[in-house]
Formats: C-alpha cells, structure tokens, sequence
C-alpha cells in the first residue's frame, strides 16, 4: 500500500471551500456545493468529504471537535523566514484564526499555527531554505 490522500471531514463545505481556495491559495476544481472536493497540492492529494454524506454511506455516526482541534494539523512548508511572517500576516488578513504567531523554535525552524473555519491546525514553517524530502 502507499499514501494516496489526506481527507478532512467538514461540516460547511461551502465555507471550508471558500478557505482553501481564498485564503490559502489551494486550486480547487469543484464547487462549493460539491459533496466531495478533490484537489492536488504540491503532489499531495488532498480532500474535503461533507460529514453527514460520509456518515449516510458507512451508515454510522462520529464525534467531532468543536472549537480549535488537537489531532492533527496540516503542515505547509515555505522557503524563508520573512516568508513565514508574510504568510501568517496575509492569511490572518484574509480571516484565518491565529493560533501561534511567528516563532523561531530552538530547533532551527520559524514556525506559526493558524485555524482553519472549523478548528482544523495548520502550520506554515520553514527551515530557512528550499524544502527538500
């Protein structure tokens, strides 16, 4: 088996949509009344599932996180750490909810968190050079 995807369930895919798309800068195909959204970012696949759909079709219900959530975060990476700054600043701008400003950790890396509509923790970081795997 290999990785093919990371999935988010959302509540409001509309406004979810309007977040990655507008603020973010994911290119995303599909509409915001889409009942699932596919999109491809830097060779990851990335989607939004509606939660009552995937709750209809595997005929069970989930608990999710109200608020600012803990399980996982998204993590974007740019080049620079005058690009951290900019990029925290320009998404808080646009509507994103801070949750750590821009920070230089004692391991090498600026980092801030933001919150997407529904909780979701998203990084943007950066070691101060090209992204390299």
């Amino acid at each position: 088996m290999r990785l093919d995807g990371i999935g988010l369930f959302v509540k409001d895919m509309a406004t979810m949509v309007r977040f990655y798309r507008d603020v973010l800068g994911f290119e995303i195909q599909e509409g915001e009344n889409a009942i699932n959204v596919y999109l491809i970012k830097d060779g990851t696949l990335f989607m939004l599932y509606e939660r009552n759909k995937f709750e209809s079709m595997t005929s069970r219900k989930y608990e999710y996180i109200k608020g600012l959530n803990g399980h996982f975060e998204i993590a974007l990476y740019v080049d620079t750490f005058e690009e951290v700054d900019k990029r925290f600043a320009d998404v808080i701008s646009k509507g994103a909810t801070p949750v750590l400003e821009p920070t230089t950790e004692p391991w090498g890396q600026r980092t801030c968190y933001i919150a997407d509509p529904e909780g979701n923790l998203i990084e943007i970081g950066s070691f101060n050079k090209p992204f390299q795997r």
